[in-house]
């Protein structure tokens, strides 16, 4: 390092430099082992738990109307305050034979909608009868303040743009993994 004039006289760290660190911690060249447990004076946005389920279970949903896309996960949130924050990865995709469509999903906290996509999740141009169609990996983040102590069912529903031309919505194609994971936030 370049310096105007005279360069600073290096001078080493002591004890008295740092009052609250005891001597033979620096003496011995360790330092204690830092984590969130020593935290004082943080009460909101520590994360309480995290759950986390995985499902591979392929689904085809031919209907326009919403149904279970087995990707589900529970959480029982230990204060009425908490938030849960959700994170959805969700494989889908449109199969209609020489039409175009689109996959709609939404996300239901027990039997509440709580988010919803209605159109063009997973688009897919007309292609003949047999075309390949491209999967998608949809993601998803909701942060919900369900106000319960309650154990909670976060899932995802989905459906199809239309059933003509066997129009199906395809969900853990090939037994792609889709994941809902829930973070209990504490306020």
């Amino acid at each position: 390092m370049a310096y105007i004039g005279q360069a600073p006289t290096p001078l080493p760290l002591t004890a008295s430099d740092i009052p609250d660190l005891p001597a033979t911690k620096i003496t011995s060249g360790t330092f204690p082992a830092l984590d969130g447990s020593n935290l004082t004076g943080v009460s909101a946005g520590k994360v309480g738990q995290v759950i986390s389920a995985v499902t591979t279970t392929a689904t085809n949903i031919a209907s326009t109307s919403y149904a279970d896309t087995t990707a589900t996960a529970s959480i029982t949130p230990s204060a009425t305050t908490s938030k849960v924050l959700v994170l959805v990865s969700i494989n889908c995709n449109i199969d209609r034979d020489n039409s175009d469509g689109w996959v709609g999903i939404k996300l239901l906290r027990d039997s509440t909608n709580i988010w919803e996509a209605n159109e063009y999740i997973a688009w897919d141009e007309a292609g003949g009868v047999g075309a390949i169609k491209a999967s998608d990996q949809a993601s998803l983040v909701y942060l919900d303040s369900p106000s319960s102590t309650s154990a909670l069912t976060y899932k995802v529903q989905g459906k199809s743009s239309h059933t003509s031309n066997n129009g199906q919505a395809r969900f853990q194609i090939s037994n792609n993994p889709s994941s809902v994971t829930l973070m209990e936030i504490l306020q």
